[in-house]
């Protein structure tokens, strides 16, 4: 544990933290009905994110050997990615959004602001929460980074699952199974673009799904 006190990992986590408070905040401006105001979700994001961006700049490299951030990926991984991730969202879109819409239409941007907001929150927040924190902690605790990866995508699928259970209106049988199979997926790539690539390569997977929305 004394490595989430290293000044180092503590200047990281820092301002990796602000940006993500920074990066959330439009999406907080246009949350309809918020209970409390702006700036007290503000400190709870950027003291929460100190916590989880400190696991990850403390833990992350130096359990599993792979950096938090990798500057360098080979152009033609980079272009597979791309390829991928290209296929996935238009496959999204197709198959899953016309039917999802319908059930969870706040899901959907109706604005270009939105779509931003939507994206930018996801980016600096959710990929956090969902990824590269719990990995990180996983992968403290079994020093095992194959272990962590597995439990890291059982921990978003079982976020996704306690969603729909606490949601007023849970989403009928047939396409909750669906959804729960396509986020068992989506959680593997994403901790194994992780592995790969580091966090840009998540974000740039993330945006590329996230692009699909433009379309509606």
């Amino acid at each position: 544990m004394r490595d989430l006190g290293q000044p180092d990992v503590l200047k990281k986590a820092g301002l990796a933290a602000l940006g993500s408070a920074m990066a959330c905040y439009p999406r907080l401006v246009l949350w309809p009905g918020a209970p409390y105001p702006i700036w007290f979700y503000e400190a709870l994001l950027f003291l929460g994110g100190i916590v989880l961006w400190a696991f990850v700049f403390a833990w992350t490299e130096k359990y599993s050997q792979r950096p938090v951030f990798a500057w360098r990926i080979p152009w033609w991984e980079f272009v597979l990615v791309t390829a991928a991730g290209v296929g996935a969202s238009a496959a999204q879109h197709v198959a899953i959004d016309p039917v999802l819409k319908a059930h969870m239409p706040g899901d959907f941007p109706a604005t270009a602001q939105q779509w931003a907001a939507m994206v930018l929150f996801s980016l600096m927040f959710t990929k956090l929460f969902l990824v590269f924190a719990p990995f990180a902690w996983l992968v403290r605790l079994f020093r095992e980074p194959r272990v962590a990866a597995v439990l890291t995508v059982i921990f978003g699928v079982f976020v996704f699952w306690i969603q729909n259970e606490q949601t007023s209106s849970p989403l009928p049988p047939g396409l909750f199974y669906r959804l729960l199979a396509a986020k068992l997926v989506s959680e593997a790539i994403l901790v194994w673009l992780y592995l790969r690539g580091g966090a840009l390569l998540v974000w740039w997977w993330d945006l590329l799904i996230y692009s699909r929305l433009l379309f509606g």
